[in-house]
């Protein structure tokens, strides 16, 4: 009583502090809150009491751990032999005719080493199987009415006279000697001969009546014409003709019959065709989970109950034609059928139905004559009788009982795959940027595409009121995205390209949130440089990313306005590149080129005049030549005449300038110019000089009219017409070369250039300070940024190496109170089976003592 009494107080105590109160202290619960959420920064909020989170801890390495340990030692493994199930490269129609294959070749292989007369033709009553197959001879009993109800005398009397009178005819006919009486079984058995022959004579019988039927009737149609009635002349006379109708009459009738127009539905709003798209995707995904976990259409379809033999089924609607054509092909059944998995369903069938036919044949012999009026089955023995009769009713209820025949597991786990691997129909708006990338990682640019298209339709701003601030968000995500994807190595420009589109759609959604974020990416930009050139005096070329910005900023924003709030700074952001930025390495030339072309492309319809992408084409000109002593004009910053890349697209191999293929340069080139050849590079170096040859040319074509443009374009005309000849480029880059010259010449003064007036410098106010914005300070001061992200990178890791060290401890005092648990629980039955053993030796000894003093007292 005790020792329960302290179980039920453990049991109760145990309870208590396993499951936390329905209503806990408010002063209890533990609550760590955020002020503010910043993007990349990982959130951890946990609400309860202490100690849950340890019990929840516990759970799981109940569940994964302790069941790894229990099954340290078994090596027991189930393997899946079906064929192609994890291929992914085989089709599920593939995959079944492949394994339908096998098993009529394994099939086929088993039955060939018995099958001894593999040539012999198998027979039934002396017709061949393979005739019968054709169904040209099928004897239909239940057609057989002329002679039912009619019994022959020898019939009778074996039915009703016992079977006597037969006997003793046979013996009684004079003038025959007296054979030995037959027995029963021989005399059934030539009643049952005979009753099939008269059988066959009446089918014969019937099938020529129907023959000659058929052939009275042809006979017929081709002389019925011949006895039709012929109107005479004078009837015809008597019948007034119809007069002809005249155009006016044609005109009507056409009209009458013409198409008449119909009234159009309405155009539907933008938020009808958002509630409808969303709606339709619901649909698209409560379908796809459906077959995701492999549930039939037809579950919420009742079924048709069991129908009785009496029911005339009235109530009966054809929905659809499901009608097939049945043909035979070498004796057996071919129907044309679309769908694989009814294909399989009637071969089943089939071989269903040809299993029973041979179960019946090898029964009764005749199957077709068991409900003929003439069938001598109640001669045989009661107890097969009996058998047959328990048979037939076992398949009658199987039948009944028997549910729809269902798709293979091979074809419903193959659907259920199919629907995991294709794209979910509904998605929720991303909250964070790493929430956004785990949705488009590892998918092709089209199911990105097709995931940003959906996440913007279940989150369109007319189904909901928090979607607007949704979508702004993830405008946002999807440019931090796209400058991702241009750092990778090599840059994924296929995808950046396609998502522009659905940038431009939400830009146009959101067009003050748009323009704030693409803002504060340039205002980053502008500030980086700003800092480096502080710091280091000179600032580098940006890069893919910040080139990718401002390609999109000219494609999302117009830029053509006289003054613009996105596009005007990333046009200053642009000069101040070309202008700020050294040129130090051909990839530097890529990207300065770029920026022109970006130059041309934003000022193509406004035709402002922009003199730093005059400046930077004729600093490109000049490393493209020889250094001279007196060039012949002036080079203006970031250029310098002289110094370690003042050549840096100075080709001087002849070899490589006859190979060079004219084409333009790929914007991939920007990051993969460290790995090419020599060859390689000089090709690039003149592709370089190319596209600066055509950007000179279109500057010419757009600032034609510019009174000013010869004093501009002088440092150009210099290299082009002294320095460039000299370096012998290949003949296209020549032939450009004259061509722009011949522009030049032919564009004249016709005006003269405005000048302001002369007027006395306003003075600058001396008295304003200059703030300077102090950024580093604290512990990391003197540190660069990639100092500063080494020591992040530093103190990331150790605090990821003491939590898995702390993981690591815990997991090993789990298994070691497991390993405990276990010892006691090995030991606490070990002392019970020896008690047990000691008291069944205690009471043997005291019987055996009892024993020994009863013989004693004897």
């Amino acid at each position: 009583m005790g020792k329960a009494r302290g179980k039920a107080l453990g049991s109760r105590a145990g309870g208590r502090k396993a499951k936390p109160p329905a209503n806990p202290n408010p002063f209890e619960v533990k609550i760590n809150r955020q002020k503010f959420q910043i993007l990349g920064r990982k959130t951890r909020h946990d609400v309860g009491l202490p100690g849950i989170s340890r019990a929840k801890a516990i759970k799981k390495r109940t569940q994964t751990l302790l069941k790894e340990y229990k099954e340290r030692d078994k090596s027991n493994v189930f393997t899946d032999k079906r064929f192609g199930e994890y291929n992914t490269k085989i089709s599920p129609e593939e995959k079944m005719m492949k394994r339908f294959a096998l098993e009529r070749q394994r099939n086929n292989e088993k039955k060939s080493i018995y099958n001894l007369n593999e040539d012999e033709e198998l027979t039934h009553y002396g017709q061949s199987l393979a005739d019968i197959e054709k169904f040209n001879d099928i004897v239909d009993s239940d057609s057989d009415t002329e002679e039912r109800g009619m019994l022959s005398a020898e019939l009778t009397a074996s039915h009703f006279g016992g079977g006597g009178g037969l006997l003793r005819k046979k013996a009684s006919e004079p003038g025959e000697e007296e054979e030995k009486p037959k027995s029963r079984k021989e005399l059934i058995e030539e009643l049952i001969a005979k009753s099939k022959q008269e059988k066959r004579e009446r089918q014969t019988q019937r099938e020529n009546a129907l023959e000659l039927t058929e052939k009275l009737d042809s006979d017929w149609k081709e002389i019925q014409f011949l006895l039709s009635h012929k109107t005479s002349k004078l009837e015809k006379k008597n019948k007034e003709e119809k007069p002809k109708p005249d155009a006016y009459d044609i005109m009507v009738r056409e009209l009458g019959f013409e198409m008449k127009a119909q009234p159009s539905d309405r155009m539907k709003t933008e938020e009808e065709l958002a509630e409808e798209e969303q709606a339709r995707l619901k649909k698209l995904e409560a379908d796809r989970l459906r077959r995701m976990l492999g549930k039939e259409e037809d579950e919420n379809v009742k079924k048709p109950k069991h129908m009785s033999a009496d029911d005339l089924n009235d109530g009966f609607v054809l929905d659809k034609d499901d009608r097939r054509l049945l043909s035979y092909k070498d004796g057996k059944i071919n129907q044309e059928m679309d769908d694989p998995n009814e294909e399989e369903q009637a071969q089943e069938g089939s071989e269903e139905d040809s299993e029973r036919e041979g179960d019946k044949e090898s029964d009764t012999g005749d199957s077709e004559e068991s409900d003929a009026p003439d069938s001598h089955s109640d001669l045989e023995s009661d107890v097969d009788s009996e058998e047959e009769d328990i048979v037939r009713e076992n398949q009658k209820k199987k039948q009944l009982q028997a549910p729809e025949k269902k798709p293979s597991d091979a074809n419903q786990k193959a659907r259920m795959e199919a629907a995991r691997s294709e794209l979910p129909y509904t998605f929720a708006a991303p909250d964070s940027y790493e929430e956004l990338k785990s949705l488009l990682s590892g998918k092709t640019t089209e199911q990105q595409l097709v995931v940003v298209e959906r996440i913007q339709k279940c989150n369109h701003p007319s189904l909901a009121v928090g979607n607007k601030a949704k979508l702004e968000k993830l405008f946002g995500f999807l440019l931090e995205y796209i400058g991702d994807l241009a750092t990778k190595a090599p840059p994924d420009l296929k995808t950046i390209d396609k998502l522009v589109v659905q940038l431009y759609n939400l830009c146009q959604m959101f067009p003050e949130f748009a323009s704030s974020s693409v803002k504060f990416v340039l205002r980053d930009v502008v500030h980086e440089m700003e800092e480096m050139i502080e710091i280091k005096g000179r600032a580098a070329f940006p890069g893919l990313d910040v080139l990718i910005y401002l390609k999109i900023t000219g494609i999302l924003f117009p830029t053509s306005d006289f003054w613009h709030p996105v596009v005007t700074p990333a046009l200053v952001c642009m000069s101040q590149i070309l202008t700020k930025c050294p040129v130090t390495s051909l990839q530097d030339v890529v990207k300065g080129l770029f920026v022109c072309c970006l130059f041309l492309e934003y000022v193509s319809l406004s035709q402002r005049f922009v003199p730093e992408l005059i400046n930077f084409l004729a600093g490109v000109l000049h490393i493209a030549t020889p250094n001279k002593g007196t060039p012949g004009y002036t080079l203006v910053h970031p250029f310098k005449p002289l110094g370690r890349n003042s050549e840096l697209l100075l080709v001087s191999d002849k070899e490589d300038m006859d190979t060079w293929p004219k084409k333009g340069l790929p914007l991939s080139k920007v990051n993969g110019l460290k790995d090419c050849s020599e060859t390689e590079t000089n090709h690039i170096r003149l592709s370089c000089v190319s596209v600066c040859l055509n950007l000179i040319k279109r500057c010419l074509a757009m600032y034609g009219t510019l009174p000013s443009l010869p004093e501009i374009m002088k440092p150009v005309k210099v290299l082009l017409k002294e320095h460039i000849p000299e370096c012998g480029h290949p003949r296209e880059l020549q032939e450009l070369c004259q061509s722009i010259l011949q522009e030049m010449e032919n564009q004249g003064k016709n005006y003269q250039p405005l000048v302001c007036e002369k007027s006395k410098p306003v003075p600058l106010k001396l008295f304003t300070p200059k703030l300077v914005k102090v950024l580093e300070f604290g512990r990391k001061q003197g540190s660069s940024k990639e100092e500063q992200e080494r020591k992040r990178l530093i103190h990331k890791h150790k605090r990821e190496f003491k939590g898995a060290v702390r993981e690591i401890r815990k997991d090993n005092q789990f298994l070691a109170r497991m390993q405990l648990t276990e010892i006691m629980e090995r030991d606490s039955e070990r002392k019970r089976k020896v008690k047990q053993l000691f008291s069944s030796l205690a009471t043997q000894e005291g019987e055996w003592k009892a024993l020994k003093r009863k013989k004693f007292k004897k």
